[in-house]
């Protein structure tokens, strides 16, 4: 019941609260940019979408530390989940700052991201690790993707999706060490294309 209780209040911050990081946005040094109309859209939808990335790390996270029964592996789910909500918290900043929104959709990307992760920690802890490295070599390649594509002049989101990638990758190799057993190809191509559909959708709504 704890564990229920426990996880149930994490999802209703995740969704509804302000999010508190633990340290400083990397982008608290750069000045605020000069951007024009069109690159200031542009980098709010992409924030967006790593805002929405962010709800669902919470997600996946949480539910396989709900599942398994192995307290080691408990302990570092938890701790890689307080490490995205750092994540969660930078990206609801650039967000504020750049006058957009998170995705209306919150609730249902998480939903959705909360139900595969418990599909997948219901198989066993070395295949929840192993989709823990493929959701996380995803999103750092999805990172890469949004710093060639964010306005050179937004410094500060070029800055938060930056240490974001380094952090994503850290948890892969993380989960890797850990015993992960690497997903099928296409229980992966499954996964790409899930996270298109996302993205895609976040961009807008």
């Amino acid at each position: 019941m704890d564990q229920i209780l426990e996880t149930a209040d994490a999802a209703l911050r995740t969704l509804f609260a302000s999010p508190k990081a633990s340290e400083p946005s990397p982008a608290r040094d750069c000045p605020a940019p000069s951007l024009t109309e069109s690159e200031r859209r542009l980098s709010g939808a992409l924030m967006r979408v790593n805002h929405v990335g962010e709800v669902c790390a919470q997600a996946l996270y949480l539910s396989q530390a709900a599942v398994t029964k192995d307290p080691q592996l408990r302990a570092s789910l938890l701790t890689a989940a307080r490490e995205e909500v750092d994540h969660l918290a930078w990206t609801r900043e650039r967000l504020d700052a750049l006058g957009s929104r998170p995705s209306l959709l919150n609730p249902l990307w998480f939903a959705g991201a909360f139900a595969i992760g418990l599909g997948a920690a219901r198989i066993s802890d070395r295949v929840s690790l192993g989709f823990v490295v493929e959701t996380e070599r995803q999103v750092s390649e999805h990172l890469g993707g949004h710093l060639e594509r964010l306005p050179p002049g937004d410094a500060p989101s070029r800055e938060v999706v930056a240490r974001m990638k380094v952090d994503e990758e850290r948890h892969a190799t993380q989960a890797l060490a850990a015993g992960a057993q690497l997903l099928p190809a296409p229980a992966r191509l499954l996964m790409k294309a899930a996270a298109r559909v996302m993205t895609t959708t976040a961009h807008y709504i």
